[in-house]
């Protein structure tokens, strides 16, 4: 009996192998015998898939540099003239003594419990970043004449802290003053949220043009074989059996139609990300890495073409 059972059982797996085999070489047969349809619905699958490509690509980067600009806002927390809050000595008199005010505001920044890190930054290393920025006729600044203040640069854990950090620091004795950005971090952290929320409603926009745009061009091949398909009901063939080379049929025009937008998308993104990502690295943001957003991109736009 346990003998029968695997013989029964080698025999449906051959069956359903060689079925298998069978409706793959009459699917690759019908695309060659339609051609004109299939290069019409290929060419459709590849449009399709190549403005989806390129509009997701375009949405994801943008709501991540958006993100990436919303994590960047810093507190900048400007320690008065005559604090020297991170110097642990002082000159008193002509005398070199302890600083007993040492690390007391970056204490205090420090003790938040919504403060993630606080870097200082002194008047000299900003000065030399303005004259970097502004240009040589800042130089005149140079020395005693430096007008700018010792600072602390704080990074909040999210950015919804930044606020709330600004008004805790304002409180600290020896702040001369505190800068968070004001109304335009309100609006950058708006404008961050709506390109997140509205990306995706595009992006899911996109994806269900495509499954519409797809199917419907699958579905003309289909109708325009009716008559085929009666025939073989006729002479007693099941659906499923009927089904499956279509099945395979629209894989294919799918996974065809995937081929000239990936190579697209690879050659595209590479060539815009080496030419605006060192900008945007400057500024702290980036985009996607190449590396694995574009095989994610291409792997998408495979499994849309062939799965629908």
């Amino acid at each position: 009996m346990a003998v029968s059972f695997v013989t029964k059982l080698k025999e449906n797996m051959d069956t359903m192998i060689s079925r298998f085999f069978r409706h793959l070489f009459e699917s690759l047969k019908s695309l060659k015998r339609n051609g004109w349809m299939t290069v019409a619905a290929v060419s459709s699958v590849m449009i399709t898939l190549t403005l989806v490509a390129i509009f997701a690509s375009v949405i994801f980067n943008t709501a991540k540099l958006a993100t990436d600009i919303e994590n960047n806002v810093r507190v900048m927390v400007y320690i008065r003239k005559d604090v020297a809050d991170n110097s642990e000595t002082i000159e008193k008199e002509g005398q070199t003594v302890t600083n007993n005010d040492y690390h007391k505001v970056y204490d205090a920044l420090k003790g938040m419990s919504t403060v993630k890190s606080v870097t200082f930054s002194s008047k000299e290393e900003q000065y030399e970043k303005l004259t970097e920025t502004m240009g040589d006729n800042w130089k005149i600044f140079e020395g005693d004449a430096n007008p700018l203040y010792d600072a602390y640069i704080v990074d909040t854990n999210t950015p919804s802290d930044v606020k709330t950090v600004a008004e805790e620091a304002k409180k600290i004795e020896g702040v001369s003053e505190v800068q968070d950005g004001g109304a335009n971090t309100e609006r950058l952290f708006k404008l961050a949220s709506f390109i997140r929320v509205w990306g995706l409603v595009i992006a899911g926009l996109l994806i269900f043009i495509a499954v519409f745009l797809i199917s419907n061009t699958i579905r003309i091949t289909i109708i325009s074989r009716s008559r085929e398909i009666q025939i073989m009901r006729l002479v007693g063939a099941k659906n499923s059996y009927i089904r499956r080379p279509y099945l395979m049929e629209g894989a294919w025009i799918g996974a065809l139609g995937a081929i000239i937008p990936s190579g697209l998308i690879y050659l595209l993104y590479h060539m815009v990300y080496s030419s605006l990502n060192p900008d945007f690295v400057k500024g702290g943001i980036s985009m996607y890495d190449p590396e694995w957003f574009v095989y994610a991109v291409i792997g998408t736009l495979f499994a849309v073409g062939i799965i629908i």
